[in-house]
């Protein structure tokens, strides 16, 4: 019994148009056959044709695995809708690193413990992370997202009436756990919307949102909290313009079915336990990861504390704190501009040479990562001499590692299957913060504080020191004691912390620490280069078999049948077929 074919691929050519037809022994098993071919038999042994419409011979075909669509209104809004949650999950993110001096001076904190609030967030955002991908591959991701903006808008609006610095660290923490909710689950709503090079056009669109998003944080945290005279205002703008995409979320946002768009519909989730092992064993998905994290340890180091290093590297120049006042706008400005050119830029690189160099994403990830490695390290030489070039230097630096983002989500969305997406999304988290950026600022205060002491001259100590006594002496004689009573009453002033402004020398100090402190981000650019370059020995064959195994149905570790189908439960692989009479349905392992 026949069965029509799909009204979407009448117009290819009848040397590559494929027609359904069912399988005599049973009507709910179907198989794709070419025009040309005698049976089925022989298009099983023949070059596979492969979602990008290449086939083994390298002939460049009509896929008729994906069907031809038009974008609908509804498509378009969800994209809209996801990319502006993304835009202000980062401007929230970063509108604390615009206001950090402020922050420190509040609670009277060190670089240590200002790198220790982005650490917080990051450890709890990539803890959770893997929960909401379980989550995110079982139940509505619209509900699941919903829940995660909701937490994270009212702990970021609470943390900034937080007064005490132990509390303000806990509701910072509470914010990555509401962010994890959303970064696991957006991409792989994209990724059931579209395919091929509008995916990665629509991905591009949404990773686009992340560096405008972060250089906003700057802008928005640093003129907010000038305008109105305190940083915790510029902690309530994003919980506002969440607000907004609340009801978005829930009410006009799409959830398709996952594979939808890849004619996976067929798919069913396995235990979480499969997802995993499945996921060690791919590798194009770890050495992929691996180079992201790479990209995420130098991007919240430089996020983190880019905007401090330039203002120390002014005060070594001798611009006043008056002059200092923009160096939050400007480095936003460039974090936003670098990523609306150099997001879209590496996508568009990577679309242009994909169809003639399959191996070309991974390369393309190394060359921006190897190309900002010595533009970074030169920003940081010139900075003490040259504020201008050393914002020009940074620009590139970040354009080239912008190229990454999109590319790199590309590449999981091809080489993992849709039902194991959001997992996958979860633990490329987990990994890349937690050896990324949830350390990196962090590391770097530490590192900066230990090896501020020893760019401090000896005669700077001393002098420092004898500073120091004179003033205890003088405010010793200042005090007004009642000797009888053995009552000592104070001046104000005594009980006052000083806040002497910086000399020179210890502003020399303090930047030459945090320069050779941001060093460590260079190394490890040229190592996730090197993972990169290692990942383009494997893209190729992992895409081919997530390829297959979605349109077939089957999942890694199955054996691809290559007997027509039969309503014979033994005959398959994979062990009993459940019967559906319009789709062929399979068993998961």
């Amino acid at each position: 019994m026949a069965i029509g074919a799909d009204p979407s691929l009448s117009h290819l050519d009848n040397a590559s148009s494929a027609r359904l037809v069912a399988n005599e022994q049973d009507t709910s098993s179907v198989s794709l056959i070419k025009a040309e071919d005698r049976s089925p038999d022989q298009l099983r042994h023949r070059g596979r044709i492969l979602a990008d419409g290449v086939s083994d011979s390298g002939r460049d075909i009509p896929s008729p695995l994906v069907r031809p669509f038009r974008i609908s209104k509804r498509q378009i809004i969800s994209v809209g809708v996801l990319c502006f949650v993304n835009l202000i999950n980062y401007m929230d993110r970063y509108t604390l690193a615009g206001v950090l001096d402020d922050v420190k001076e509040n609670f009277d904190i060190d670089n240590d413990e200002g790198g220790l609030l982005q650490t917080v967030f990051v450890l709890s955002y990539m803890i959770f992370a893997p929960i909401f991908g379980f989550l995110g591959d079982r139940y509505s991701r619209r509900w699941v997202m919903a829940f995660g903006v909701f937490l994270w808008a009212m702990t970021t609006l609470l943390g900034s009436f937080m007064t005490n610095f132990t509390w303000f660290l806990f509701f910072r923490a509470m914010v990555g756990i509401g962010e994890a909710s959303y970064s696991t689950i957006a991409p792989t709503i994209i990724s059931d919307l579209f395919v091929s090079d509008l995916r990665s056009k629509m991905l591009a669109l949404f990773y686009f949102a992340i560096p405008v998003g972060s250089g906003l944080g700057y802008i928005v945290g640093s003129q907010v909290a000038l305008a109105l005279g305190h940083w915790a205002w510029a902690l309530r703008v994003t919980p506002i313009l969440a607000g907004v995409a609340l009801p978005l979320i829930v009410c006009v946002l799409e959830d398709p079915v996952r594979g939808e768009a890849e004619g996976g519909t067929s798919l069913h989730a396995t235990s979480y336990w499969q997802d995993i092992r499945a996921l060690c064993f791919n590798r194009s998905f770890l050495f992929s990861t691996l180079g992201f994290t790479a990209v995420a340890f130098v991007a919240g180091a430089l996020a983190w504390w880019g905007p401090n290093f330039m203002k120390l590297g002014m005060a070594v120049q001798g611009y006043s704190e008056k002059d200092q006042e923009n160096v939050s706008f400007i480095f936003g400005l460039i974090t936003m501009v670098s990523g609306i050119i150099g997001v879209p830029m590496g996508s568009f690189i990577a679309q242009r040479l994909r169809h003639r160099y399959p191996k070309s994403d991974p390369i393309v990830c190394a060359v921006g990562l190897l190309l900002s490695a010595p533009l970074l390290l030169a920003a940081s030489f010139v900075a003490s001499t040259s504020t201008v070039l050393s914002f020009v230097l940074i620009f590139f630096g970040e354009l080239a590692l912008n190229m990454n983002w999109a590319i790199v989500a590309d590449i999981l969305l091809y080489v993992v299957i849709p039902t194991r997406r959001s997992t996958a999304e979860a633990f490329q988290i987990l990994i890349s913060h937690m050896f990324g950026d949830a350390g990196s600022p962090y590391l770097i205060g530490i590192i900066s504080d230990q090896l501020k002491p020893k760019f401090m001259p000896k005669v700077l100590t001393a002098a420092v020191g004898t500073a120091a006594l004179v003033a205890n002496s003088t405010l010793l004689m200042d005090m007004n004691a009642d000797v009888e009573g053995f009552n000592t009453t104070v001046h104000p002033e005594v009980l006052k912390k000083p806040e002497p402004t910086p000399t020179p020398e210890e502003a020399m100090a303090e930047f030459e620490a945090l320069k050779y402190s941001l060093m460590l981000c260079v190394l490890v650019e040229f190592l996730g280069g090197l993972f990169f370059i290692i990942n383009g020995w494997f893209i190729e064959e992992d895409r081919r078999v997530c390829e297959e195994l979605t349109h077939q149905g089957q999942t890694e570790g199955e054996r691809i049948d290559p007997s027509p189908l039969s309503s014979s439960p033994d005959h398959s692989y994979g062990g009993d077929l459940v019967s559906d009479e319009t789709e062929r349905n399979v068993t998961l392992l």
